[in-house]
């Protein structure tokens, strides 16, 4: 691992705890606030706010899991390596999205066939 991604890494363990922090909150928050309310308006009020912070903890969750796998690899010095053609991600690239996993040129080509089986 390059000297200048230490930093880095301390950066990602940090926000990787804090983001399980948020969600052990959010646990307790909804345990905390769920309420039988008798009136039909308050309770869709509550559920569309569960299901809101819900939403968001998924996303959480899953840029933990990216950002567990990012560590890994710093760890085994397979970072920064794109795992579909095995080229160098660039690292104005890695910078902007350190948990990139493709290059640039592999990351649009998954897109162009995304967009294709979608549409």
């Amino acid at each position: 691992m390059k000297p200048s991604w230490r930093t880095s890494v301390v950066f990602w363990k940090h926000g990787r705890n804090q983001l399980r922090d948020e969600v052990d909150r959010t646990v307790t928050h909804m345990q905390d606030e769920a309420a039988n309310f008798p009136d039909p308006v308050d309770r869709a009020a509550q559920e569309e706010e569960f299901s809101l912070e819900l939403r968001n903890r998924d996303r959480e969750r899953k840029l933990i899991k990216k950002i567990e796998k990012t560590l890994k690899k710093v760890e085994d010095e397979d970072f920064g390596y794109c795992e579909s053609c095995g080229v160098e991600i660039g690292i104005r690239r890695l910078e902007a999205r350190p948990t990139a996993d493709l290059c640039i040129d592999c990351k649009t080509l998954a897109e162009i066939r995304e967009k294709q089986m979608a549409g």
